[in-house]
């Protein structure tokens, strides 16, 4: 007897991924390998999220390349501006040629979104992003580490937020 496996559904309705909202988003490496320690892969992921990013009317106000996993803040641009459309190709792009050159799988198949409410700060959830490598010890303060800035002009590392900002999956498991 063979087992039949479904993937559950983990995405809202299209449309709720389309105009211009800002999302939250990690973006895991396959079987958490640690493929973004290497730093030629971080600056050509880096040069092709720019372009894709453009591309497809987003912006990047944060983003932190960790060892096994990407953390973005996007916002979208213009009413058309599809946050599904845009990851699929920048993951499609980047999948490919990482395995062309290295038989492995880059990224896992799905990935962890956040669509900011109006109650979210901006600020806070950049510095959230902006602190990873130091929670993780790979810095002792932000504006340390290589892989983690800005495409806009949101001015890392600037002013802190006095409160940590926590995505929805990490506050659950602090109750």
């Amino acid at each position: 007897m063979s087992q039949v496996f479904f993937h559950r559904k983990i995405r809202l309705p299209t449309p709720e991924y389309i105009g211009r909202k800002y999302h939250f988003l990690t973006l895991c490496c396959a079987d958490r390998h640690s493929a973004l320690r290497n730093p030629s892969l971080c600056k050509w992921l880096h040069s092709l999220l720019a372009q894709e990013s453009a591309t497809a009317g987003f912006l990047i106000p944060a983003y932190c390349f960790m060892p096994d996993h990407l953390h973005l803040l996007v916002q979208g641009v213009s009413p058309n501006s599809n946050l599904l459309a845009f990851i699929k190709s920048f993951k499609h792009k980047s999948s490919e040629a990482y395995h062309a050159k290295t038989g492995r799988n880059l990224w896992q198949k799905k990935y962890y979104d956040h669509i900011l409410r109006s109650s979210d700060s901006l600020g806070r959830v950049a510095w959230y992003i902006w602190l990873n490598p130091v929670r993780k010890g790979l810095a002792r303060k932000a504006g340390e580490y290589a892989f983690a800035g800005s495409f806009t002009d949101m001015e890392p590392f600037r002013e802190r937020p006095p409160e940590e900002w926590q995505p929805p999956w990490k506050e659950s498991k602090l109750r």
